[in-house]
């Protein structure tokens, strides 16, 4: 318990060491100052380019400047862009339709957007706001009021670049622990896509599908606290140990709390060795009581802990695996409604991706 409790505290003082060093440096920069980044114009008019240029260079940000929509799409897939301005009425491809593109692309759609427009009519405010538009401007541009709302949305991008930052570190350290094990190489990313594929086809919503995917990732992160000595030994753990091991859930939702996007993966990452009939842990949960997106996940985590190779067995044909795991519904372990989903989404021989991780011929 001394080595969990130690693990938890060292990586939190990681980060908070890391905000403190940040609000020192807001403190010591005024915003004005300190939000400067790329901004990306798209306009048809050479003019309101030359004009939004010019005011936005002199306030200390990087513009790019393009005429038209579908340069503007090109622009972002070369270069890291902080806000986009942009025209409504452009000739190709209109405003809306490039933020609607902008917003559907997963590389993208954090980008914050301000459409430019000298149209005042409620219906095309209300179309800025169907394809994701963050913000709008009328013509003629006011200045103050356009870097009002520059510096307001780049203020809200560094914050969302920062939390990125944070999920890139936790996913890194989740890949490193796996990494430790050879058998277990791919793990995670097979987890995140089996769970998403799993879900949508049981009809979770999209956040609970964004969060299957993160946590399969991340589930096992808090075996950080479990010495390799532990994880990797190929005989029977003795009591103490599997106390650790017990304990690897509960340490993961409290390195992963401090995540305000992490909410609905932390029930996932905290329940997902719950058992149906209340033998599993850490909180002996009960049938409907354990999250459904836990239940998704130790579906799938099962399956492929029977599909690969482990110390102690070789990889199970999928036909085994399925007849193993019916077994351990039968015992009470998981939902038979959700595995009998499984089971149907791999019979009907259109999830293929369920092979990655064994020989289905063995």
């Amino acid at each position: 318990m001394t080595s969990v409790t130690s693990a938890c505290r060292s990586f939190h003082a990681t980060l908070a060491t890391r905000r403190g060093a940040y609000r020192m440096l807001n403190q010591s920069h005024p915003s004005s100052q300190a939000l400067t980044g790329t901004i990306l114009v798209a306009d048809d008019q050479p003019a309101n380019r030359e004009l939004l240029d010019e005011l936005l260079t002199s306030q200390g940000f990087k513009v790019i400047s393009v005429p038209d929509g579908t340069s503007a799409l090109l622009e972002l897939t070369r270069t890291q862009v902080d806000l986009v301005l942009m025209d409504v009425m452009m000739p190709d491809l209109s405003g809306f339709e490039v933020c609607e593109k902008i917003k559907a692309n997963p590389d993208t759609y954090l980008i914050p957007v301000i459409l430019i427009t000298a149209l005042s009519d409620k219906q095309d405010r209300l179309e800025g706001i169907k394809v994701g538009a963050d913000d709008f401007l009328s013509r003629p541009v006011d200045r103050t009021e356009l870097l009002a709302r520059a510096r307001s949305l780049m203020k809200l991008k560094l914050r969302t670049d920062e939390l990125e930052r944070a999920e890139s570190v936790l996913f890194t350290l989740a890949r490193s622990i796996e990494g430790k094990d050879p058998y277990t190489h791919g793990h995670c990313e097979r987890l995140a896509e089996y769970s998403a594929r799993l879900g949508e086809h049981i009809g979770l919503s999209g956040d609970q599908i964004v969060a299957l995917r993160r946590a399969g990732v991340v589930h096992d992160v808090g075996k950080i606290a479990v010495p390799d000595a532990i994880l990797l030994k190929p005989s029977r753990l003795t009591e103490e140990e599997w106390s650790l091991i017990y304990e690897h859930p509960v340490v993961g939702e409290r390195i992963c709390e401090p995540l305000k996007s992490f909410r609905l993966v932390l029930p996932i990452i905290r329940h997902h060795h719950e058992k149906f009939n209340g033998s599993g842990y850490p909180d002996k949960l009960r049938g409907a009581s354990i999250p459904i997106t836990a239940r998704v996940l130790q579906i799938v985590d099962v399956y492929d802990a029977l599909t690969t190779d482990r110390p102690y067995k070789h990889a199970f044909s999928i036909t085994d695996a399925l007849q193993t795991m019916k077994q351990e519904v039968a015992k009470g372990w998981w939902d038979a409604q959700i595995f009998d989903q499984f089971e149907r989404l791999v019979r009907s021989g259109t999830a293929d991706f369920l092979s990655q991780g064994t020989s289905a011929g063995r």
